[in-house]
């Protein structure tokens, strides 16, 4: 029998808009963003001034105060440009102060124009989608976005000259029965994911096999001369690239995931301290290039989907150390791939010997 479960979903696609739309969505990109540092450098001063700070319904009510008189180009766009980058804003005051992200920093458009969400009434069709105040826009994937769901948001970005819009839906799915085995999965930089069951996900290593172009278009953007057009022109091919770097990166993660979450019943992994790790200067690209933290994300919420469960193993566990046939451990090198058991002679993958070790985790936290 299966479950029903109401689930938020989001649908990313590439927008495919004409010349004023691309204007439209260049003006609300930038209006969110001035809303947003007009609503960071007002908190500073708050608080330099009374030692508090405001919150997201003060600084809205206090900024469509001064719309009128001294931001009037705010009335070319919706309303919820300004209003839910305050909101974000908020968000990100909320993270620093739980210790979950660093200080909100001030945006600039030399990154990139940046993004936007919307409220209210959206529709979504076969070929186009409708966004307030920017009409009906053309889809290049068509069919692809839901059109019978009931539309939370939509969020549409830029990245490398191209616009994308990701439509939040609450939608009602059919989670079945899995009766897959138990595996555990092993994360690492050599190989992206090594499984218990003797599966590898190789590490599609897109920044390591992109560097020397990488390279070669970031000298090209340095040697053009600043707010010229070829400089212009340079960053737009240095953006592309970084962009298809990220798309082959999330594309295995999404395979490797997905085949998961469908297949096994159970998954274990390791709790990695990804952001300890990249501080250190040795490993921080290579951690990079393969997306520990990403295809953990994946998996939390694919195990939902289809009806299996995600066991988060102790960040101290020693599962490379540990031999997976007898329970001896010792230390282990990071340059040594195979494991060898000095108490019982069992000469195995490390990576294999680790998945395995986790595998036995889900028999501890079923007891």
């Amino acid at each position: 029998m299966c479950d029903c479960v109401i689930v938020n979903r989001a649908y990313r696609t590439e927008l495919d808009p004409n010349n004023r739309q691309q204007t439209l969505l260049s003006r609300s990109a930038g209006t969110a963003r001035f809303a947003w540092n007009w609503g960071l450098q007002k908190r500073i001063e708050e608080y330099r001034a009374t030692g508090r700070s405001s919150n997201a319904i003060a600084q809205h009510r206090q900024l469509n105060g001064y719309k009128k008189a001294f931001f009037p180009w705010m009335y070319q766009v919706s309303k919820c440009c300004p209003q839910e980058a305050l909101r974000d804003l908020d968000r990100a005051y909320k993270n620093f102060f739980e210790g979950r992200a660093g200080f909100p920093r001030f945006k600039s458009k030399k990154r990139g124009a940046g993004s936007f969400r919307l409220t209210g009434a959206i529709r979504v069709f076969q070929e186009r989608i409708q966004l307030p105040r920017l009409g009906r826009i053309r889809l290049r994937e068509k069919g692809y976005i839901p059109t019978d769901r009931h539309m939370l948001s939509a969020t549409v970005s830029e990245r490398a000259g191209r616009w994308f819009v990701s439509v939040a839906v609450e939608e009602e799915i059919q989670v079945p029965e899995n009766d897959g085995a138990v595996a555990g999965v092993d994360l690492g930089v050599t190989r992206m994911a090594t499984v218990s069951d003797g599966t590898v996900f190789e590490n599609p290593k897109a920044l390591n096999r992109h560097e020397r172009r990488l390279k070669r278009l970031q000298g090209s953007v340095s040697r053009k001369q600043k707010g010229s057009n070829n400089r212009a022109k340079a960053k737009l091919r240095l953006a592309r690239l970084h962009l298809r770097i990220a798309n082959v990166r999330r594309d295995a993660a999404h395979k490797a995931t997905s085949w998961l979450a469908r297949t096994k019943s159970a998954i274990v992994v390791e709790d990695l301290n990804v952001q300890g790790i990249h501080k250190n200067h040795h490993m921080a690209k290579s951690m990079s290039d393969a997306g520990m933290g990403e295809f953990r994300r994946q998996l939390e919420y694919k195990t939902l989907w289809y009806g299996s469960r995600l066991i988060v193993a102790d960040r101290f566990y020693a599962s490379t150390k540990t031999c997976s046939a007898c329970g001896h451990a010792q230390s282990i090198a990071l340059s040594e791939r195979t494991y060898r058991c000095p108490a019982c002679g069992l000469e195995i993958d490390r990576d294999l010997n680790a998945a395995l070790n986790l595998e036995k985790v889900a028999a501890s936290s079923a007891e």
